[in-house]
């Protein structure tokens, strides 16, 4: 397995989510066009994660500079989220269980 890159984007959401669902459901559409996308995984309770994974930290950096993504991450800090947090890390090594 090659290494690749996660993005992992932790959250805490304000009471005014309008619009939050469908403009998450459209950054995901657009993120799995982008080079070097790779996948998603996400999960909400209190606090949202979700992270995505990339082949390289110049397909994430494409990705972060994005018109549409921008517009996204402006509306966040605006109205969506009290709080959130985004790491990048090398994923060198996984593996999985399934029963």
């Amino acid at each position: 397995m090659e290494p690749y890159y996660a993005v992992i984007f932790t959250s805490v959401q304000t009471e005014n989510t309008e619009g939050y669902s469908e403009m998450a459901e459209l950054m995901e559409n657009l993120a799995k066009k982008q080079t070097g996308y790779l996948g998603i995984e996400s999960a909400r309770n209190e606090v949202g994660i979700t992270v995505s994974y990339w082949q390289s930290l110049e397909g994430i950096k494409n990705w972060k500079t994005n018109l549409d993504h921008l517009t996204a991450q402006k509306k966040g800090r605006e109205q969506w989220y009290s709080y959130y947090k985004v790491r990048v890390c090398k994923v060198e090594r996984e593996y999985e269980f399934e029963r």
